[in-house]
């Protein structure tokens, strides 16, 4: 596995591990800032985050003791609406759906109908990874702990953004991605394992994976708001619209589809149905009367430690959210917080970012659903009230969070201009600019095209609609290639290397910057050219 811990990997995880993403050394002053820190006040702490970290919307829910103390809404449903955030707004919640994935095999493991520790081609015949005795030895359990040795985001450009793969055609394809690790020797986050984890289900079932939530979690908890599809959630009234930063100044961007990746991303859900979801978790999946989910046991299961997860040493102003234990169980994150051990999980989509966090010994959850994609608003949060509920001093985590995220994206930017500064500005392709045109095939993804458009050299993922964007020179026979869509904020290096008759013999992808999100992983891409005649 490549060095691929962007920003957006580690605000959906490490931040809430202990390990600071942004990780520039703290102002004296905010070092200081604990003893002077404000009173917890939910209603001002929220709407200092939104107004500190650009975020326009924003949506929480707090269960304590089997109660719900909040479940509201902040700010605006989308910039340029008056319509408020409420807790009835939907909002997509990404990763955080892998909870709902865990529970609906739990539930299978309590019907008897499967083993955590069954081999996957047990209940998927035609399974294969890229290594045959990881394609024996894989088992359900080992789909939803992230150390099945792929990379991190392994595949993600299969599903992110919105391609028009299948299910089954990502799954068949996960057989040519290369595993970047041993099996089962160290943490690497991945979606696709859950996509084919929701495709057990599925098939269990009869039905599709959302149906089986709906009918089997959705229902029984009352989350009646709560929806399995994009499409369902647009057609709510109160729906949360997506925003990103393009060039630097947040804005309304579109809805991103799921479809074929709904095991790992599917749920959309608001802050009064989460609320619901986190009691019936606190209760170890009991609901009223003698009715569960599941047992008591799978509840276990779910949060114990499967996959060891790295602790890294903090700033001096995070010291106190260092871990002293840091795991993946299956659906969670497992760690710990002032002596108290916590369950918990990020989410990220386009355009939307959201964190959800019990603390079994306090009978405490807490969700922070946000329409930008802005994880330090939720980490400082988290802190705040968890600090609040768990009776420690306040500490001012908005403050001391604004400033790393500042400084991180400063040392970011720095990076990109020594980059340009020390390119060799002068030099020129090896070849005219339209011998570098035609397809281009890659094992797991397939193809891509470089295209002349006029003036303009265009670069397209065949199957990713939306991954379209022109070609410029760099340096050498590297070019990057600046998308349409700048929302994705994941320009990339486009390198070609020759064979010594000067035809090209590969193409390789980079991020640009480090604050690409992961799941963006070009440089897990191999491409060749494709021989004319020969690019079906």
């Amino acid at each position: 596995m490549l060095q691929k811990t962007r920003l957006a990997a580690l605000l959906l995880l490490a931040l809430g591990a202990g390990a600071p993403a942004l990780a520039a050394a703290p102002e004296p002053s905010a070092v200081s800032t604990a003893a002077a820190a404000p009173a917890f006040d939910l209603d001002a702490d929220v709407n200092l985050a939104l107004k500190t970290f650009d975020v326009p919307g924003m949506a929480i829910a707090i269960v304590k003791d089997g109660k719900v103390l909040a479940a509201k809404g902040f700010g605006v449903r989308q910039l340029g609406d008056p319509a408020p955030v409420t807790g009835k707004t939907l909002f997509e919640i990404a990763s955080n759906s892998k909870a709902f994935t865990a529970a609906g095999l739990a539930m299978l493991v309590d019907d008897g109908r499967l083993k955590w520790d069954d081999p996957v081609t047990q209940h998927l015949p035609g399974f294969q990874m890229s290594d045959a005795y990881v394609s024996s030895a894989i088992t359900v359990r080992d789909l939803l702990t992230h150390r099945s040795g792929l990379g991190l985001g392994a595949g993600d450009l299969l599903w992110w953004p919105t391609t028009t793969f299948s299910t089954d055609e990502i799954i068949e394809r996960l057989r040519h991605v290369k595993l970047a690790t041993s099996f089962r020797n160290s943490y690497a986050y991945d979606n696709l394992l859950y996509i084919v984890a929701g495709k057990i289900i599925a098939d269990k079932a009869g039905k599709s994976w959302g149906e089986t939530m709906q009918a089997r979690i959705l229902d029984p908890l009352g989350m009646g708001a709560t929806t399995t599809s994009v499409d369902a959630m647009l057609r709510s009234p109160d729906h949360s619209a997506p925003h990103s930063k393009i060039n630097g100044k947040i804005a309304v961007v579109k809805p991103m589809q799921v479809a074929n990746a709904v095991g790992a991303v599917g749920i959309n859900t608001n802050a009064e149905d989460i609320a619901k979801w986190m009691t019936a978790l606190l209760n170890e999946g009991k609901l009223d009367g003698e009715k569960r989910l599941f047992s008591a046991a799978q509840a276990r299961e779910m949060w114990t430690a499967q996959t060891p997860m790295k602790i890294a040493e903090p700033k001096p102003a995070l010291a106190a959210t260092k871990p002293n234990f840091n795991a993946y169980g299956l659906g969670f994150n497992l760690r710990d917080y002032r002596g108290r051990k916590i369950a918990m999980h990020g989410g990220a989509l386009q355009g939307f970012y959201s964190r959800v966090l019990l603390v079994p010994e306090e009978k405490l959850g807490v969700a922070i659903f946000t329409n930008a994609e802005n994880g330090a608003s939720m980490t400082a949060l988290q802190w705040r009230i968890l600090d609040h509920y768990m009776g420690a001093a306040p500490s001012d985590w908005i403050k001391i969070y604004a400033k790393q995220e500042e400084d991180s994206h400063k040392e970011e930017l720095d990076k990109q201009k020594k980059a340009v500064a020390a390119r060799a500005a002068k030099s020129q392709p090896s070849l005219a600019l339209a011998a570098y045109n035609g397809a281009y095939k890659d094992a797991w993804y397939g193809t891509v095209t470089i295209r002349q458009d006029g003036k303009k050299q265009l670069l397209s993922f065949d199957r990713t609609p939306d991954l379209v964007g022109e070609l410029e020179h760099f340096q050498h026979d590297t070019f990057i290639v600046r998308w349409k869509e700048r929302n994705f904020n994941a320009d990339a290096y486009v390198t070609f290397a020759l064979n010594p008759d000067g035809s090209i013999e590969r193409m390789k992808m980079a991020p640009v910057s480090m604050e690409t999100d992961f799941s963006y992983d070009f440089a897990d891409l191999a491409f060749t050219p494709v021989k004319a005649g020969k690019t079906k």
